[in-house]
This record gives structure tokens, C-alpha cells and sequence, in this order.
């Protein structure tokens, strides 16, 4: 049973439209949506997705908003742009990236968890508030806080595309509860032609306490905000991080 870690976002790339799906986030879209439009107005608005990866979370906003997506995975964006091809994608680190452009709102959806140390926060925030003017906005919504955090175990699948068929394990579990990281192991099921492959994926992703983000990103020059998020099918709350750029 061969193993590693965040193959997800590499090899098992090409499986992304079995492991998520465009209408997944349809939900969580709505209270995205709904935070920009009471911060922003109406019209059509340009974001900046840092974390786009397939671009699924994106596909649900592009209709709206002109949106140009960053990501480390090369692999993932190529499904965004099958998905998606009216945004610009750009390979690039959120906590690095510079654009030389302002964008009216920036965003980052559950790839914010896989920072994981606070030094990963700021140098984030800091990403998002370079892109923004005096009243920019910045979204972002880790999976879990510490607050919010429960271990466990979910089934999702059978998926079928084509001649492939995908059934994956989530399990949750903390190594080590005096750090600031979590693992998330995947054990996916991979039929194809009848043929069973089973592979093991390890995911390191930070853990923080919702008032580590927001004094960081008050640190960064962001008022903050924090909106429930009833999203989680574990019927658990979570919250959205709203930021505003304060003027220098």
C-alpha cells in the first residue's frame, strides 16, 4: 500500500473531479458571496483566490466576479483551467506571491490550513493585504480552529468517472496535541477496469485558535470580523475570517 504525502495535489491530480466536486461548494459559496457583496456592493468585483487549486470553489464565484487564482500545484490549476476558463492562473506560494496589481477582495478557501506555523499566517496576511487598497476586503476559512476541531473518520464514495471509480477514508487525528498541526490520512480506492489499487496520502495542516488568526491579521492591518459558517456535514460550527484594510 504505497504511501507519501499531499498526493492529492501531484499524482492523484487527475481524480480531483472524484474526490470533490463543483456543486460541493455551492453552499459554502453562498455565505462567501453574501460577506463580499455586504462589504463591497454590487457589480462585478476583481478577487484574487490564493489557493485556487481545481478550482472548484471558484467555478461557484467566476460567474460574478473576475477572479485570478494562485497555486503551488501546476497539476491542480490545469483543472481549473479546464473548469474555469475565464481566470487567470498564476503557479505561485500564498505567502509569497506579489502580483504588482490591487484586486478589490482577496480570498482563500481550506488550502489556508495547510499553514503551518504562525510565521506562514503573517507572511499570508501580508500577501493579501499587498494586493489591496484601504478598504479591501480578505476572506479566509481554515478547516478547523481549535475551537472548532473534532477527530474522526469519514466515507465518501463510490464516484464514478468514466472507467474510473473512486471511494476514499478521511481519518482525522492530532500526533501531537502540543503543536500547531494536524494529519489528515486518506486511503483512497482506486478502481479502474475492475483493477483495485489502494493508496495512502498523508496531509499536514495547522491548527490555530481563532484568536491567534485574528490578532495576526490585525497585526497585518486588517479590522476583523468573525461571521458563522454553518457549513460542516459534521453539523459542527466554523466561522468565516473577514478582514477589512485599514488606512495607513
Amino acid at each position: 500500500m504505497p504511501e507519501g504525502r499531499n498526493r492529492m495535489y501531484d499524482e492523484f491530480a487527475h481524480l480531483w473531479g472524484l474526490i470533490s466536486a463543483p456543486e460541493d461548494y455551492s453552499d459554502e459559496a453562498v455565505y462567501w458571496r453574501s460577506a463580499l457583496e455586504a462589504r463591497l456592493g454590487s457589480g462585478r468585483r476583481r478577487l484574487l483566490e490564493l489557493g485556487t487549486g481545481g478550482g472548484h470553489f471558484s467555478s461557484r464565484l467566476a460567474p460574478e466576479f473576475d477572479i485570478v487564482g494562485v497555486d503551488t500545484s501546476a497539476r491542480m490549476l490545469a483543472n481549473s483551467q479546464r473548469l474555469n476558463p475565464g481566470v487567470e492562473h498564476v503557479v505561485g506560494d500564498m505567502r509569497s506571491v506579489r502580483l504588482g496589481r490591487r484586486f478589490d477582495a482577496v480570498i482563500a478557501h481550506d488550502a489556508i490550513s495547510y499553514l503551518l506555523t504562525e510565521d506562514d499566517l503573517t507572511a499570508t496576511f501580508r500577501t493579501a493585504a499587498a494586493h489591496l487598497g484601504p478598504g479591501g476586503v480578505f476572506i479566509a476559512a481554515p478547516d478547523d480552529f481549535i475551537e472548532t476541531y473534532v477527530p474522526g473518520t469519514s466515507v465518501t464514495g463510490p464516484r464514478r468517472e468514466g472507467d474510473t471509480e473512486l471511494t476514499y477514508v478521511e481519518h482525522f487525528h492530532d500526533p501531537d496535541p502540543s503543536d500547531s498541526t494536524i494529519e489528515t490520512v486518506y486511503v483512497y480506492f482506486i478502481n479502474r477496469r475492475g483493477e483495485l489499487n489502494v493508496e495512502v496520502d498523508r496531509h499536514t495542516t495547522g491548527l490555530f485558535s481563532v484568536d491567534t488568526w485574528t490578532v495576526l491579521m490585525e497585526q497585518a492591518g486588517f479590522s476583523t470580523e468573525r461571521l458563522s459558517y454553518p457549513v460542516r456535514q459534521d453539523g459542527n460550527d466554523t466561522f468565516l475570517l473577514v478582514g477589512t484594510l485599514r488606512a495607513v
